[in-house]
């Protein structure tokens, strides 16, 4: 089982910067897991933000490419999101998902948005 704990959330005037943090415990935890960013805003469908693949490799989407990063402190079982820059529109409450990464051919891989771990979520919210 895998516990994650959202934190950082708030209120931030546009332009502003926020850093999210995601703190993941539990017996069968192990830098193997494939972890990410979500959001989702009233009204809208959830989106990725970002994601942190088991071998390092970080994805970033386009609409926030620039503003937005994801790193990760292993030894803190913690993953980061720096917000940088942040517009009305990031207003949304943040997810942080994980699921275990898959063994192929001998190296670990991530299925594409497949996330069975998630956490409660903190609210972001950007006024103007």
């Amino acid at each position: 089982e895998v516990q994650l704990v959202e934190s950082g959330g708030g209120t931030v005037q546009t332009g502003g910067s926020l850093r999210l943090s995601c703190e993941a415990s539990g017996s069968s935890w192990s830098s193997n897991y494939c972890m990410a960013w979500f959001r989702q805003a009233p009204g809208k469908e959830r989106e990725r933000v970002a994601s942190f693949d088991s071998d390092g490799t970080t994805k970033i989407e386009d609409s926030v490419k620039g503003r937005f990063t994801v790193s990760k402190d292993k030894l803190k079982k913690t993953l980061y999101h720096q917000m940088n820059n942040l517009k009305f529109e990031a207003t949304a409450m943040y997810y942080c998902a994980a699921d275990p990464s898959v063994r192929v051919g001998g190296d670990n891989h991530c299925l594409p948005n497949v996330y069975g771990y998630w956490g409660q979520g903190t609210q972001v919210t950007v006024s103007s």
